[in-house]
């Protein structure tokens, strides 16, 4: 009588969904890996320091996708990617589209959990232009274009206990189109953050 109870059992077992993993910490470096990504949205013009103006999501500073979620861009639908990046940075034309990588925006958004406050430096690097929001305050702006290099802006920031979202905001003239993000504690790689793809 109970062969097929078990039948069943592993049945269920074999069919049910897998469960996707939301849960990862920053490389031994200090990168984070894990975000979710959207792009490439097109420019309205060529100057990447015109486009650090133009709010493409009617709320960049403020978004808390999930993943595949979808947004509405320009009138047309784009999903929020989860990505793990190969290296210490997201390389937007490589992962997510080469043709249309040119004059255009990217964002890229992950939600790190801390148990307890945390004084710490949030280190970034863009290619080309950038901005960065720590759970709504615009924490760095740089309207030049640039190649990328890891920690060129250092900015003294605060993780408050439980979820914090990090938003980054990515502009792309030509050529490269790249970012990387870390936390420092003075030259200190902070590696024991939590961080996750889905808001909670």
């Amino acid at each position: 009588m109970r062969t097929p109870l078990l039948v069943v059992a592993i049945l269920a077992a074999t069919v049910a969904p897998a469960i996707a993993q939301d849960s990862f910490t920053p490389d031994a470096e200090g990168f984070i890996r894990n975000w979710l990504v959207l792009a490439p949205i097109r420019m309205l013009g060529e100057s990447g320091a015109d486009e650090m103006h133009y709010d493409a999501l009617d709320g960049e500073a403020g978004v808390k996708p999930r993943p595949d979620a979808t947004v509405l861009v320009g009138g047309e639908p784009m999903p929020w990617r989860p990505h793990q990046t190969k290296g210490y940075f997201i390389d937007f034309r490589e992962s997510f589209d080469r043709e249309n990588g040119e004059h255009a925006i990217g964002y890229a958004v992950t939600y790190v959990h801390v148990d307890a406050p945390m004084n710490v430096t949030l280190a970034l690097g863009t290619n080309d232009q950038g901005k960065a929001w720590l759970n709504g305050i615009e924490v760095m702006s740089h309207e030049e274009a640039r190649v990328l290099s890891r920690d060129e802006n250092r900015i003294p920031v605060v993780l408050v206990a439980g979820q914090n979202v990090l938003v980054l905001k990515v502009i792309n003239e030509v050529n490269n189109w790249q970012a990387c993000a870390r936390f420092l504690n003075g030259e200190t790689p902070v590696t024991g953050l939590t961080i996750s793809l889905t808001p909670r």
